[in-house]
């Protein structure tokens, strides 16, 4: 309800004690540090990706050595594995990884390339190199391997193909290494 008009009431000021007599304001709490919650989130995430970096890096070095390192597990596989590197890839420093580390008695199988080499560039032709299965000999820290090579090629629309036995030595060092060939027939 409103006082009247011109009423006297309406225009008094309220009365309000002197500041001394109020009581001491309470003393303002210390302010609150603001919530790092984001910063917290962004530091968590960070040591995660970290860590995932990290571990790829390790998974990758571990993978790559794997790949990479020579498989001289049996005397077939380092067999197998030599011919690939030596004669079909044509790899010396792969084929290396595979023969003896005291000297190997290889000549044949250099004289076997440097023929095919030869006749490729005769012939205009690519002869391609495969082999057998391979049968192993183990006596424990030295095998021996035999296997079949063949090589073919097409000659004026013609197949050709020779295949030769061949016998090689292994000795166990650091895996299986091959140390000789030779052509049996």
């Amino acid at each position: 309800m409103q006082p009247p008009a011109g009423s006297q009431v309406s225009r008094v000021p309220a009365q309000r004690a002197p500041s001394e007599q109020l009581p001491p304001a309470p003393p303002t709490p210390a302010p609150q540090p603001p919530r790092r919650r984001m910063r917290t989130v962004l530091t968590v995430v960070a040591g995660v990706l970290a860590l995932l970096c990290v571990g790829g890096v390790i998974a990758g070095y571990v993978l790559y050595n794997r790949a990479a390192a020579p498989d001289r597990s049996a005397p077939d596989v380092a067999v197998d594995n030599y011919l690939r590197a030596f004669l079909v890839d044509r790899n010396d420093a792969r084929a290396a990884l595979y023969t003896c580390e005291r000297g190997s008695q290889l000549e044949a199988l250099d004289a076997l390339r440097a023929d095919l080499l030869a006749r490729e560039q005769q012939l205009g032709a690519t002869i391609l190199v495969s082999w057998g299965s391979l049968g192993v000999d183990d006596r424990g820290k030295v095998a021996s391997v035999v296997t079949v090579v063949r090589r073919s090629a097409t000659i004026d629309g013609v197949q050709q193909s020779l295949t030769d036995t061949w016998r090689f030595e292994l000795e166990e060092q650091d895996g299986w290494r091959v140390c000789s060939g030779n052509q049996t027939d």
